[in-house]
């Protein structure tokens, strides 16, 4: 069974199921965040959806490039959870599959391309407060065990 966090599921709501992936990218005592302005202003860890066919491993590495500009490597699975949510952007309620992966941020390439966001070192002890969301938080949480 995957733990859900955040938001109960609503009767009244048909959700469609999203898989994604996500990077728990530490280096010292930092972690690489994206900070996203839109449809809320809220840090996350980076990562996104899976496109039909893609392999989780290649979504991640696409998702981290897009959302920090970060190539990464080393990724391992450490923890997946689920969440029932409205996704604005894609006028969708959906109830996400999220597995979170531990890697090690290898080079910075440039920019993130993907608009309105941006990549964001944060102290480890910040990032436990900022991320908006309790799934990102309690996978930060395993993943420095």
């Amino acid at each position: 069974m995957i733990r859900r966090y955040g938001e109960p599921v609503r009767a009244d709501r048909r959700y469609r199921r999203r898989a994604g992936v996500y990077a728990v990218l530490l280096s010292g005592s930092e972690i690489l965040t994206t900070f996203q302005e839109q449809p809320f202003a809220e840090f996350q860890l980076p990562g996104g959806g899976i496109d039909p066919g893609e392999h989780p491993v290649a979504a991640l590495h696409r998702e981290v490039m897009e959302e920090t500009g970060w190539r990464i490597g080393q990724a391992c699975r450490i923890g997946a959870f689920r969440r029932f949510t409205h996704m604005p952007e894609y006028d969708l309620w959906a109830e996400k599959l999220c597995t979170v992966y531990l890697a090690r941020p290898v080079r910075r390439l440039g920019p993130p391309t993907e608009p309105g966001h941006h990549a964001v070192w944060l102290p480890i002890d910040e990032a436990l407060r900022q991320l908006r969301n309790p799934g990102d938080r309690a996978l930060l949480e395993l993943a420095l065990r």
